[in-house]
């Protein structure tokens, strides 16, 4: 294994789309199932009665389908990445991509559905602003540390299977 290459790229992809799809999913259950707090189109079309509710219900279930595509792909791509040898199998970088992908789901997605297009804010009424942005500021958090664990791990070196020694 001396002097072979040693990529990350691998396994910061497979991280991050697992990362997105996690995101995704931990908004739609917690925010838009869990506690109701909003729904995709909630700022358009307020779920306040039967139809506007099932349109909403149809546009959840499209951001879960989205976010179920993203994180099949992510396995797969994980799948890839554990059967070739040139790639670290390193924990901190594997979490700290997961970590980017969740922050670039919360930036992305608040950027574009709450602030651009005003579809829907994590949690309407007064306030929502700093709700809002709070989203945003742990999207920024979330890759942040996740960079500097991906920093990190690429001290990660050893193949996979071998145990380091104690010192």
């Amino acid at each position: 294994m001396a002097g072979e290459a040693r990529h990350q790229g691998a396994l910061l992809s497979a991280g991050v789309l697992l990362g997105t799809g996690m995101g995704g999913f931990v908004d739609g259950i917690l925010l838009h199932q869990i506690l109701q707090w909003h729904h995709m189109l909630s700022s358009r079309l307020p779920p306040t009665e039967l139809v506007p509710m099932k349109i909403n219900m149809f546009w959840d279930g499209l951001f879960h389908a989205f976010t179920w595509l993203t994180t099949a792909i992510g396995l797969a791509l994980l799948w890839r990445a554990g059967q070739r040898p040139e790639v670290p199998w390193s924990t901190r970088t594997f979490v700290g991509s997961l970590s980017i992908g969740w922050g670039l789901f919360n930036v992305v997605e608040g950027l574009i559905d709450h602030q651009l297009l005003g579809i829907h804010h994590v949690h309407p009424g007064e306030g929502q602003l700093a709700w809002d942005m709070g989203f945003l500021l742990l999207g920024a958090l979330l890759i942040v540390g996740g960079g500097a664990l991906v920093r990190a791990g690429r001290e990660d070196i050893l193949p996979r299977g071998v145990v380091p020694p104690v010192l």
